[in-house]
């Protein structure tokens, strides 16, 4: 799965408004690729600047409860809580580099790390404490690696989404499925898809159309290559790629796409609270809302887990915590940011908001593997979710080089296709073309 705007809705609360290009804005001018490493001292001492991104006042009481531990702890440090909106989040991380006013802990996502790592402005915390990797869940740890420099980590894993399968079980019968074998695959996915838009003479739809949201990982789940081996260029213009959008254009036309989602944002939990789609995004934190907002559907909602692809792939949508470089005090920024991201304190988070321990001893803790009487769809979210967290050995996670811009390019001409516009192989040879122009545009800057 790619850091899909399904996934995204896990943790809409925590993190909305923060998703902007990696790209879109630009560190220039001194102190972004100057700044100096700083050294370790052993001693955990000093102020330290800590900001999250539009916790309060939900969680207020938790972060605070966090930091008053830390502090009674080590003494001998202090620690300045400010947490900002979600709206213009990068915007100001850009801005505070250029002006040499990083915090020393910050909290960053897979996306807006990118703009900070990438231009030499976080600590390494794989060289810091990189006998940690092997607690976390797996592939946790890689989301804040960047291209070419497997050996560093630039972030400590915070909280993470699985995605996970939703879907409306009494529509799913009615279309001649049975609940208890749910799709594994795209292509099965897509086989579903077909079967319910028959079926459903139109009072329904099978999934929301949303490409942007859908690539690269679907591409990634069949097994289609998105980059070469040196990861310089796109490569996905491929058999399986063009079949992709064929199969798309076919599902399109036959209803199992509300015939608007494909060219904007609807509301989908409104669709499928609304009894007029079977399958609702792929996050626990959706079952919650349903549960909350529409009664009657959450009663019909059953999970699963999500589409995998045949080589088993899971995406896993990750908030971090990454340390400024050249912090004057990195013994108690580094212990700091461990102390967050700790088990205890990430399973504590987790039973206040729908969200998962990116620590694995965290992950282990009971609380997600209950699953009650096994009726109760949040609670068997809960667990599914969990669950697949443990044991996925890969991950469908969007590279980093698939920028906004990227997609945006890709997607209008996939776009073009689905409606009839231009045949899927020329789609996908003018999506790929398009792709390796902004990649080789972002390596000359």
């Amino acid at each position: 799965m790619n850091r899909s705007s399904t996934t995204r809705t896990a943790a809409g609360t925590l993190i909305a408004g923060a998703l902007l290009s990696a790209t879109a804005c630009g560190l220039s001018g001194s102190g972004a690729a100057d700044a100096e490493e700083a050294g370790r001292t052993g001693r955990v001492a000093g102020e330290i600047t800590f900001r999250t991104l539009q916790l309060k006042p939900t969680f207020t009481a938790y972060v605070q409860g966090v930091i008053d531990a830390f502090e009674q702890k080590y003494p001998d440090v202090t620690v300045k809580w400010e947490d900002v909106p979600g709206d213009g989040y990068n915007e100001k991380l850009v801005a505070d580099a250029q002006a040499g006013a990083l915090p020393d802990v910050v909290n960053l996502s897979t996306d807006s790390f990118q703009l900070l790592a990438g231009r030499g402005m976080l600590a390494d915390v794989a060289a810091l404490d990189g006998a940690l990797a092997t607690e976390y869940v797996p592939g946790a740890w890689e989301q804040f690696k960047l291209p070419g420099r497997d050996a560093s980590v630039y972030a400590y894993p915070w909280y993470v989404t699985p995605e996970i399968l939703t879907f409306n079980r009494e529509l799913y019968q009615q279309a001649g499925l049975d609940p208890s074998r749910p799709p594994t695959t795209v292509e099965q996915f897509f086989d579903q898809a077909e079967q319910i838009a028959a079926r459903s003479g139109g009072r329904y739809a099978a999934f929301m159309a949303d490409p942007k949201g859908r690539l690269p990982g679907d591409w990634q789940k069949m097994g289609i290559p998105i980059l070469d081996p040196a990861q310089t260029r796109f490569t996905f213009g491929t058999d399986r790629a063009v079949a992709w959008v064929e199969r798309m254009k076919d599902l399109y036309a036959k209803g199992a796409m509300p015939k608007e989602s494909l060219l904007k944002s609807d509301d989908i939990n409104q669709l499928y609270g609304g009894g007029k789609l079977v399958f609702g995004p792929g996050s626990p934190g959706f079952v919650k809302d349903i549960k909350r907002n529409a009664p009657q559907v959450y009663a019909r909602t059953q999970v699963a887990g999500a589409v995998t692809g045949t080589l088993g792939h899971i995406g896993i949508y990750a908030q971090s915590l990454g340390i400024r470089k050249d912090t004057a005090h990195l013994d108690a920024a580094a212990e700091f940011a461990k102390w967050v991201t700790n088990g205890p304190n990430q399973v504590e988070f987790s039973r206040k908001a729908t969200i998962y321990p990116s620590h694995a001893r965290g992950l282990a803790d009971p609380f997600f593997a209950d699953r009650g009487d096994g009726t109760d769809a949040e609670t068997l979210a809960r667990a599914v979710g969990a669950e697949q967290l443990k044991t996925a050995a890969l991950d469908a996670n969007t590279p980093v080089q698939w920028t906004s811009q990227v997609g945006d390019a890709v997607v209008r001409e996939v776009q073009k296709a689905i409606t009839g516009e231009q045949d899927a192989r020329t789609a996908v040879r003018k999506a790929e073309e398009a792709a390796n122009r902004l990649l080789a545009d972002a390596a000359r800057k």
